[in-house]
């Protein structure tokens, strides 16, 4: 192949990322789009680095070393990068090379100045930005110049910060090259950046500019503060102009130069509003033209606008599509479900095939419209009274939605749709034979599904699932269900408000509820103390367990003393709770029989922290408490005014409130558990197809949805750049942040709590469980990572139902997400810790080891000195 060392940016197009880095290919797509002005260059290619590189075998030890190094370790990254990039510098420019560069710098103008800019092959991709992690050098000028900042370009692949961002995000050092962009200097009487969408909010039909005077370095490095203009529809809607003392100008013999701006210039705006307006409909051309947001790199010379860059916005959210223009509001599934990670296709999938309202997916994460139920008043009472109750957050950025006029239609209570739903159910007589018949269906239908599956394979297994979801649905959506978990919750908010009207009591029925039978979640963390007992009293049990590394280990422990019994203890576990994992409702995550040594240091920590018999005695205590509550707060109902009546319906509400509140985790259990039962016959599925050749790996299977794994296991043929875009795409919806309401204008609305009933400097959230605790804070992302001692505080993003056997360990509870009938909510309840959640930025707020206070009765978090 004939090595190209040099290319025109007009002789380059979006598709040649690889020859000539990111910059300049979309350098080359811009030149192209008619009324687009770009300032005239060349483009070095990679094949110019791959050469250079070659000139110095020593570096290919280095980049192995550099693999090696933990993104955290900024030393050793820092003094490794300096030699690699030292090396680069020193590499002479061969004579075919040079000349191949300054014969396109003769055609432009040899003793013209150039901005000489960095374009690696992974920068500005759809899905990771690489902006400012390269080099770039303006005005510079004569060959000999242009050729040594070529020189650093090439380098800067290797600053520091550059090293960093690929190992976090496991970008190959060796696959990436560096090509550089050369372009004619513009000398700017203003420059700075335009976003397609406005970058704070994400509203895709807001633009925003930030100009300032000069070259664009000046804001790009911070030195001055922009003109903020936000313009919608042709029209300027906002505006900030900031005092601009300072801008960089080009100096004639090259190089730039920081100078003050006249006093009187100062306060000026950098653009006039016909030149923002303007500014912006070319904005909308290059994104009409990429087809997606764009950050653009503009300059502004003899009032005319030169685009000397434009890269896609990794950072906003995704849209839901749904394939029209309407306006949409969109509330997340993953803060209800306590699980905002991203979930694979086929958990998405899955999920929606299972789910009882329909759900839309953006950036690996679901989402449930709710406009409608927004537009007719009375559906809209209830959706703002269930999501408040769920989530105050929620319920204020749906009513700062509803405050603008015109987004959301109003339509007529009784609309084409029918009777609003979730109108009140039945009720139902305090009986625990229903929640005993509630749990013998459920398992009656969940031993039909493990037996009938059993024998299914190829395109018949899909076509029984279609089928188990079916009865899936109906199972979950059982009336009597309903019903159950409504009363309990009912009874629970009667007992919170009448106690606190007639006797003042904040929260009783945290109080009342412990210990609440048919709780099987935190019946899951209890089992797991009395693991911890069975494996204590042998030493060498506990001294292996320390060391373990592989899932295996169960075979391993008989070989030791007590070792039987312990792997017996454990697999009777894993029977009955295996199936459950953290992000549980992603039918891909690992179960913990899938990957048993999740439950290792939990096991630990509790024969550490505990004596033997702890869950007996801890359930116990909790009933006692409960018993001792009731019988104070009737014995001071019974003193007041008409205190008989008030007194045996406080009796009445109590009763219910424990036979019933305990089911409220359990139809989680059973979607779970036959979740597991889905996955496992899935993942035999594609261990066929792995056998036929069909797919490379079994958890490949885990990036197509339902319906495409289906038709692979009926064509036997898969696409394999799918699933690569799959992975690659999952993997980019990590640095992401799902929001908890989304409009279809792309506007992230976070809500507020608008307290003023805390103490300055306090963190707020939703108090779901009373009493103040005060300890030291651990601040956990992953469970299997906890390291607890007594009296600690756990502060984390989320908690499922897999995190209770950590709730036995701790004093109190921290989470960034949840509500008052969240899992971890209800949980802290039962076992009669304090929390508080949707603690916004908890995990960033709170330092792991800092000591807290937490007030769960009044909601808010002090840190202490």
């Amino acid at each position: 192949m004939i090595e190209q060392y040099v290319l025109g940016l007009r002789e380059v197009g979006g598709t040649q990322a690889a020859i000539v880095g990111g910059k300049g290919a979309h350098l080359g797509e811009l030149s192209r789009i008619d009324g687009i002005s770009v300032p005239a260059g060349f483009c070095v290619t990679t094949d110019a680095f791959r050469r250079i590189m070659a000139e110095a075998p020593s570096i290919d030890d280095r980049l192995d070393q550099l693999a090696g190094l933990n993104p955290d370790d900024r030393e050793a990254i820092r003094s490794l990068s300096a030699e690699i990039r030292q090396t680069i510098e020193g590499i002479a420019i061969r004579d075919d090379l040079a000349a191949a560069i300054t014969g396109a710098l003769a055609h432009l103008g040899e003793r013209a100045a150039y901005a000489v800019r960095s374009s690696a092959t992974a920068e500005d991709l759809p899905t990771a930005s690489f902006a400012g992690q390269q080099d770039t050098y303006l005005n510079v000028v004569g060959p000999a110049a242009v050729l040594q900042h070529i020189s650093r370009c090439w380098a800067s692949l290797f600053t520091e910060r550059a090293v960093t961002y690929r190992l976090r995000n496991g970008f190959d050092h060796r696959k990436l090259h560096m090509a550089v962009v050369v372009q004619r200097m513009v000398f700017p009487q203003a420059a700075g950046i335009l976003f397609t969408a406005d970058p704070v909010t994400g509203n895709r039909k807001v633009a925003a500019v930030d100009a300032g005077f000069g070259l664009g370095e000046a804001l790009v490095s911070g030195l001055v503060n922009p003109d903020v203009f936000k313009v919608r529809d042709g029209e300027i809607v906002a505006r900030t102009v900031a005092v601009k003392r300072l801008a960089i100008h080009a100096l004639p013999a090259g190089g730039t130069q920081e100078t003050a701006i006249d006093p009187e210039q100062q306060e000026r705006p950098a653009l006039t509003d016909a030149q923002v307006v303007r500014l912006v409909r070319l904005g909308r051309r290059i994104e009409a033209h990429f087809g997606s947001p764009q950050d653009i790199e503009w300059c502004l010379a003899d009032d005319g606008f030169q685009v000397v860059q434009s890269r896609p916005i990794t950072t906003l959210f995704p849209i839901p599509e749904v394939g029209d223009n309407d306006n949409h509001v969109y509330v997340s599934v993953g803060h209800g479900q306590m699980m905002t990670d991203p979930m694979k296709p086929l958990g998405l999938s899955c999920w929606q095939r299972t789910a009882m309202v329909p759900m839309h997916e953006a950036g690996g994460r679901l989402f449930v419209d709710v406009t409608r139920r927004l537009a007719a008043p009375a559906s809209r009472a209830g959706v703002l009274e269930a999501m408040g109750k769920g989530d105050p957050l929620i319920r204020d950025a749906l009513e700062t939605v509803l405050d603008r006029d015109g987004f959301i239609p109003s339509l007529p209570d009784a609309g084409p749709g029918g009777p609003p739903a979730g109108g009140a159910p039945a009720p139902i007589e305090t009986d625990p034979a229903i929640v005993t018949e509630l749990i013998e269906r459920s398992q009656a239908s969940l031993a039909a599904l493990r037996r009938d599956i059993r024998t299914k394979t190829g395109p018949a297994l899909f076509d029984f699932l279609l089928e188990a979801f079916q009865e899936h649905k109906r199972v979950l959506g059982d009336p009597l269900n309903l019903q159950v978990i409504m009363a309990g919750m009912e009874a629970s908010w009667w007992l919170n408000d009448k106690l606190r009207e007639w006797l003042g009591e904040t929260n009783a029925a945290d109080t009342l509820t412990l210990s609440a039978p048919n709780n099987v979640t935190s019946e899951m963390g209890l089992a797991l103390l009395d693991v911890a007992d069975v494996i204590r009293p042998h030493p060498e049990v506990v001294a292996f367990l320390r060391r373990v590394e592989h899932e295996g280990f169960l075979d391993e422990l008989p070989k030791l003393a007590g070792g039987t019994e312990a792997r017996d203890a454990i697999e009777a576990y894993l029977d009955r709770y295996g199936m459950r994992c953290v992000g549980e409702i992603d039918i891909t995550r690992p179960r913990w029989s899938e990957r048993p040594t999740t439950l290792v240091p939990l096991i630990l920590d509790n024969i550490k922290l505990f004596e033997p018999g702890a869950a007996e005695r801890r359930f116990d205590q909790g009933r006692q408490e409960a018993e001792k509550k009731q019988q104070d707060l009737l014995v001071r109902l019974r003193a007041l005014p008409d205190g008989e009546r008030k007194a045996d319906e406080t009796k009445r509400m109590i009763d219910r409130v424990r036979t019933f509140i305990g089911y409220r985790e359990y139809p989680k259990y059973n979607i779970v558990s036959r979740y597991f039962v889905y996955k496992q016959a899935l993942l035999a599925e594609a261990e066929r197809l792995v056998r036929a050749g069909v797919l490379p790996g079994k958890e490949d299977i885990f990036y197509l949805t339902f319906q495409e794994l289906h038709d692979v296991a009926r064509t036997n043929r898969v696409d394999d750049q799918l699933i690569q875009r799959r992975k690659d795409a999952f993997r980019s919806y990590h640095a992401l942040t799902p929001p908890r309401v989304l409009t279809s204008d792309g506007e992230a609305i976070t809500g507020a709590y608008r307290r003023d009933d805390v103490p300055a400097g306090a963190l707020v959230g939703v108090p779901v469980s009373a009493g103040t605790v005060e300890g030291r804070a651990r601040v956990i992302h992953d469970m299997a990572e906890a390291d607890l001692e007594a009296g600690d505080i756990l502060v984390t993003a989320h908690t499922d139902p897999s995190w209770s056997p950590l709730f036995v360990a701790i004093t109190g509870l921290v989470t960034e997400v949840g509500g008052l009938m969240t899992h971890g909510a209800v949980i802290a309840r039962e076992y009669g810790l304090p929390a508080v959640v949707g603690v916004v930025d908890a995990t960033r707020l709170i330092s792991d080891g800092q000591r807290i206070r937490v007030h769960g009765t009044d909601g808010y978090i002090e840190i202490l000195p």
